[in-house]
């Protein structure tokens, strides 16, 4: 019998060079699209390193001012940061957007209100930047320095807490009474040890009023109701001095929740308010704000007292 024939080995197919090229195309465009992916999809989250952010969401209300158009350019040029605003026109709704997660970061309170807020809502809240002191201001229309006011003159001050306690102090350093203990950043008028002048509490839209229609003699005003009102700068005879240890409550920041205190991505955006651009921005916008550079370490150690005296407030 014959041997069974061998058959020929099967000729190995020769794949054109140009499918090669094309599956090469292939497999590297999905690889892009995958980086792509993940980089969209982490939108504001933080990565596994606990910092690095493509988008971060702020919350504001002065979103139209210009300072911020110079701000959220050097994000995006300087820290590869795209930064959303979101504007609030209610001072109430910022912080628990925050704490929501609805926001990345708010930018709109000074400690006082910040500490306020955390006692009340049972929030943990902490500053990590500073922008800002703006001065609260006496005004006179009839007389240059506080000296000058006659014995029992009526002063008006804004009637809600905040606003009040800051008003008591900056009359305390005007030398026109004494609180117990020295005052807070939540000193009410039942604190007043002693007075040259008397105080009458309004409403903060009214304390303007109250001066131009001669009611009282000086009166403590916001600036913003300070500007609609028209006052004029030459009538302010005191305000509390922005550098002061009492002004420390006043101090306006960038806020977090707690868990992200420590993130470097937050930090850096709080600190590029100091960048030179941004402030010279900040000053054409807001003449009247006295900028503050404080480190997060001393904002949160401010915040901490300031929250003992809400505490203390509030029993």
């Amino acid at each position: 019998m014959s041997a069974a024939p061998v058959l020929p080995e099967k000729p190995r197919s020769k794949r054109p060079i140009g499918w090669i090229i094309a599956a090469a195309v292939v497999v590297v465009a999905i690889v892009v699209a995958v980086i792509v992916g993940a980089v969209r999809s982490g939108g504001s989250e933080s990565t596994a390193a606990g910092g690095a952010q493509k988008t971060v969401t702020i919350g504001v209300a002065d979103k139209s001012l210009g300072y911020w158009s110079t701000y959220t350019k050097l994000a995006k040029d300087e820290l590869g940061v795209t930064v959303k605003l979101t504007n609030f026109s209610d001072y109430s709704l910022p912080n628990p957007a925050l704490k929501d997660g609805q926001l990345d970061i708010n930018q709109f309170q000074h400690i006082q209100y910040l500490a306020d807020y955390n006692v009340t809502s049972d929030d943990d809240l902490q500053p990590i930047g500073s922008t800002a002191v703006y001065p609260l201001p006496l005004y006179a229309t009839d007389y240059t320095k506080t000296s000058e006011l006659p014995k029992d003159a009526k002063v008006a001050i804004p009637n809600d807490s905040i606003n009040q306690a800051r008003a008591l102090l900056i009359l305390q350093s005007a030398k026109l009474l004494e609180l117990k203990d020295g005052g807070s950043a939540f000193s009410t008028t039942t604190d007043i040890t002693s007075s040259k002048v008397d105080v009458q509490p309004l409403d903060a839209s009214q304390t303007a009023n109250a001066l131009q229609q001669g009611s009282v003699a000086a009166a403590v005003v916001n600036n913003n109701f300070a500007t609609a009102a028209k006052l004029p700068t030459s009538d302010i005879i005191f305000q509390d001095d922005p550098a002061s240890a009492s002004a420390a409550p006043y101090v306006n920041v960038f806020a977090v929740r707690d868990a992200d205190k420590d993130n470097k991505t937050y930090l850096d955006l709080a600190k590029l308010f100091q960048d030179s651009a941004v402030q010279k921005a900040f000053k054409q916008d807001l003449p009247e704000a006295v900028s503050r550079d404080e480190s997060a370490t001393k904002l949160q150690d401010e915040l901490a007292k300031v929250e003992q005296d809400a505490k203390a407030a509030k029993q």
